[in-house]
């Protein structure tokens, strides 16, 4: 009988050839996602100041445009008392923004203010309630009204944030100025919703109609002249920064 001898099996060059590029291949794909690895993220305790820094620039341009929209909305009011509260509020308006500016300060941020896109809304819509209502109605104090309370809700919402925010970053001495504040927002807001129970009724008697003040909303009363705070918008702002920042750099 024929004996025949086994051939041995040899690895054919095709299985080789994908041998060689599977590992090619590995070998790229190690090397990508080398390249793709993500940046060391900041801790998550330096993201939440870096975002209430964020807040508080916003807050201050927020405060800024309100000292500039009060003096129209005093002198649109028909109620005495309401042009009255509108003067008060902006009194204290003007002394929030230095408060503000002293939380940036004990923070250690840079006071700079960012453009609030929120207040801008608001501070239209009051403008708007001038525009749509009969001067010298009750019914325009009432649209006043609405869009004041409007803000001070807005305010009291933003404040009792980065309060909270604040005394959880530790930020004692932030928090007493930031808390001053907001109980001064609360009472603002007060007093114009009892204003309101009187202004409401007059309106609601001469709804559509140009009516005449009572008596002693009518008593000529010598007014102090409204100062305007003038304040930058939050552009203005940043530019003027960046021109202090390249006196300083000059100058040294």
């Amino acid at each position: 009988m024929k004996t025949t001898a086994r051939k041995k099996n040899k690895p054919s060059s095709r299985v080789a050839q994908r041998s060689t590029k599977s590992s090619v291949k590995a070998t790229k794909t190690r090397q990508r996602t080398k390249k793709a690895s993500p940046k060391k993220e900041k801790p998550d305790e330096d993201k939440f100041k870096e975002l209430f820094n964020d807040l508080l620039k916003d807050t201050l341009n927020a405060e800024k445009q309100l000292v500039r929209a009060l003096p129209k909305m005093v002198k649109a009011a028909t109620s005495k008392q309401l042009a009255s509260a509108f003067k008060k509020h902006l009194s204290e308006t003007e002394k929030q923004v230095s408060r503000l500016e002293k939380v940036f300060s004990v923070c250690g941020f840079k006071v700079v203010g960012k453009k609030c896109e929120a207040m801008e809304g608001l501070v239209k819509e009051g403008e708007e309630a001038i525009k749509e209502t009969t001067q010298g109605s009750f019914v325009r104090d009432v649209a006043l009204i609405v869009a004041a309370q409007k803000v001070e809700h807005y305010e009291m919402a933003a404040y009792g944030s980065l309060r909270s925010i604040a005394e959880t970053l530790g930020y004692s001495k932030a928090v007493d100025l930031l808390q001053k504040t907001l109980d001064e927002e609360g009472a603002a807001d007060k007093a114009l919703t009892e204003l309101s129970a009187s202004i409401n009724a007059k309106a609601a008697g001469t709804t559509g109609s140009k009516v005449q003040a009572s008596a002693s909303d009518q008593e000529e009363e010598e007014e102090e002249p409204i100062e305007e705070a003038v304040y930058l918008d939050a552009d203005e702002e940043e530019e003027g920064d960046q021109r202090s920042d390249r006196n300083m750099g000059n100058s040294l």
